[in-house]
């Protein structure tokens, strides 16, 4: 552990109204910093959802119009005493930019984008490409700090998967669990699944997103693929899956293959920055990005591998200690010191620069 010598005012700030891998590692962090005695506020859009995933001690601002955000944000961090202002995702990071009397720290949910991050004093980086990819000519500190898995308390009852699909024994269950977008590569997993899945097996795919109609229209005439929709027990859900694949064509954490690996479950992954680093080493399978009909194959010899195997013989130990939400929560309050530090010691006007871009 870092031991801080007072408690922090931390300003979170993400701009989504759902609730995915981004923004549930931004409320598991305020929530852990509160319990820690720190003065935590999320900002957030108004009615999003994730107001009603914090804890009590921590304070939720939510804006209700998208517009000057990067001024409210700024204002609302000073009139807070706010000592370090945190962003997550794009459109955080570039608003936090504008908050000058803070600490201006950002995490790389996705990638680097010169115009959300080359202004802040800090980057953290969840994966070590995403680290030694930065620009160099950056006067700013960056660290590498891993993401973790949340504990996702069930939302609704737990039911058994297996059942509710109308599984019989005997049948393989495939799933994936992520939003419905291109960038999570469900059209890939489908086209893999029709054309190299054994006729008995199941597809089941928990997510929402703008992908789901041609999702539907890919799936229409193969009913072994079950679109499930967004779910409030993925935990439960993931431990009934025999195999989890992602086909994800650019990943830098997958949060949800963290979630797999921690239910012991058989992990089939595209070689995307996170999940290289991720699976390094572990019992788990990778194959080229973007490439469906090699997907399809492994999932296939997979799926034979596992049907000889009894079914309390198929989880999977991973070692999974570099993922600790402790240990990643110390080293981001330490990181926050380093640069509130690295600031003093600059002894630049950065609040009036930042106002002025």
């Amino acid at each position: 552990m870092f031991p801080l010598s007072k408690p922090l005012t931390l300003v979170h700030v993400v701009f989504s109204s759902r609730l995915a891998g981004g923004e549930m590692h931004c409320v598991d962090l305020a929530n852990a910093q509160a319990a820690l005695g720190h003065r935590v506020h999320v900002v957030g859009v108004a009615g999003s959802a994730v107001e009603g995933s914090l804890a009590p001690g921590v304070r939720f601002h939510g804006l209700r119009l998208p517009l000057l955000r990067g001024w409210r944000v700024a204002l609302l961090a000073r009139r807070l005493g706010a000592d370090v202002c945190h962003g997550h995702l794009g459109p955080a990071c570039k608003a936090v930019a504008y908050a000058g009397s803070a600490a201006r720290v950002g995490t790389l949910h996705v990638g680097y984008k010169a115009h959300h991050h080359a202004h802040l004093d800090g980057l953290i980086c969840v994966n070590r490409a995403q680290h030694d990819s930065l620009p160099k000519t950056r006067d700013s500190l960056a660290r590498l700090i891993y993401n973790w898995a949340p504990e996702r308390a069930p939302s609704v009852p737990a039911t058994d998967l297996r059942a509710e699909l109308g599984l019989q024994a005997g049948q393989l269950l495939v799933g994936s669990v992520g939003r419905l977008q291109h960038a999570k590569g469900m059209d890939l997993l489908v086209a893999a699944f029709k054309a190299h899945a054994p006729a008995d097996a199941v597809l089941a795919i928990l997510g929402d997103g703008p992908d789901r109609a041609l999702l539907e229209q890919l799936a229409a005439d193969d009913p072994r693929i079950r679109l499930l929709g967004f779910r409030g027990d993925v935990d439960q859900a993931l431990r009934a899956f025999d195999l989890f694949v992602s086909a994800s064509r650019e990943e830098a954490f997958p949060l949800a293959i963290l979630e797999a690996m921690r239910a012991g479950r058989p992990v089939l992954a595209t070689a995307t920055q996170g999940p290289i680093e991720m699976l390094a080493g572990q019992p788990a399978r990778v194959v080229p990005v973007g490439d469906a009909q090699t997907l399809g194959h492994a999932m296939a010899e997979e799926l034979a591998r596992l049907r000889q195997l009894p079914a309390e013989q198929r989880s999977v130990r991973y070692a999974t200690q570099a993922y600790d939400r402790s240990h990643a929560v110390a080293k981001t309050l330490a990181f926050y010191q380093d640069v509130m530090q690295h600031r003093a010691a600059q002894a630049e006007p950065i609040e009036d620069e930042a106002f002025a871009r």
